[in-house]
């Protein structure tokens, strides 16, 4: 896997959190074009790494999770980490109800993370 900057590990983050539960609800979307627009002001081009997450089995999504939570470890602050753990917070709680999927992956990035 190669590794990736902060803002495409976060939107990985995001995706696979979105899609532990297998249901894909319009608040988590909602969630996701924020952080595409606090963290892209401009234009860009996501559909290869939309690519990379969609050819991921289910059996692969944490794999795949945890090593994006160490790029973007990598290549943040704590600050940032902080305000990225929000947006996780607010993406699984977005349709108000959080699995113990999504609870044990976010749990997951935490722990990468040392929060």
């Amino acid at each position: 896997m190669r590794k990736t900057n902060k803002s495409i590990a976060g939107y990985h983050l995001l995706m696979i959190l979105s899609a532990v539960d297998y249901k894909f609800h319009s608040g988590e979307e909602k969630v996701i074009r924020e952080y595409l627009e606090e963290e892209f002001p401009f234009h860009v081009n996501l559909d290869n790494e939309l690519e990379v997450i969609s050819a991921l089995q289910p059996s692969d999504w944490k794999d795949h999770f945890e090593f994006q939570a160490h790029c973007f470890l990598d290549d943040s602050t704590e600050k940032e980490r902080k305000e990225f753990k929000q947006f996780a917070k607010k993406l699984i709680k977005a349709d108000s109800t959080v699995s113990e999927r999504e609870h044990d992956f976010y749990s997951l990035m935490k722990t990468i993370w040392k929060m």
